[in-house]
């Protein structure tokens, strides 16, 4: 395998969780949460980075590249520890103050502004895993091969990056 072979399989690797997720929202009327977005911004970013690290030699864009995809892994182990009650998620799409302490008017203006997604709750799952907890394996997956990549020849006997 060559540099931009692998460079190319992670940015695909990017774009099918990209397109894996917008099945599951349009395909399958799963709308996201708040943390499910933040999940694809940094996938973007990878796909984005791909055509930079096949054209230009060095480091930074590969390096870029594994960034992004860990950064996505990042906010997937956040949202899994949303979803397990491991910690507190943000206010605006998890669990909220204690609605004893509001007024029936205050409960009703909260009530009517709420997001309709939760992030604290697991709307689909497989082999007791979360969307988000796969999303992170594939994206720490994903780092480490925009990583590998550096050790990769580049093609076409132009040597090592």
């Amino acid at each position: 395998m060559t540099r931009s072979t692998g460079i190319l399989l992670a940015a695909a690797g990017s774009l099918g969780l990209l397109l894996a997720a917008l099945v599951f929202q349009y395909g399958f009327g799963m709308a996201p949460c708040a943390l499910c977005i933040w999940q694809r911004w940094p996938h973007l970013v990878a796909v984005a980075l791909a055509g930079p690290a096949v054209a230009l030699a060095g480091p930074l864009w590969p390096l870029l590249g594994g960034a992004a995809a860990a950064t996505s892994g990042g906010i997937g182990v956040y949202h899994t520890g949303v979803e397990r009650g491991w910690w507190q998620g943000p206010q605006a799409c998890s669990a909220g103050p204690d609605i004893g302490a509001l007024s029936p008017e205050e409960l009703f203006a909260q009530i009517m502004a709420a997001p309709v997604v939760r992030c604290d709750e697991v709307p689909w799952e497989m082999l007791g895993l979360s969307m988000a907890s796969w999303n992170a394996l594939a994206s720490f997956g994903l780092a480490a091969l925009w990583v590998a990549v550096l050790w990769l020849p580049r093609g076409q006997g132009r040597g090592r990056v």
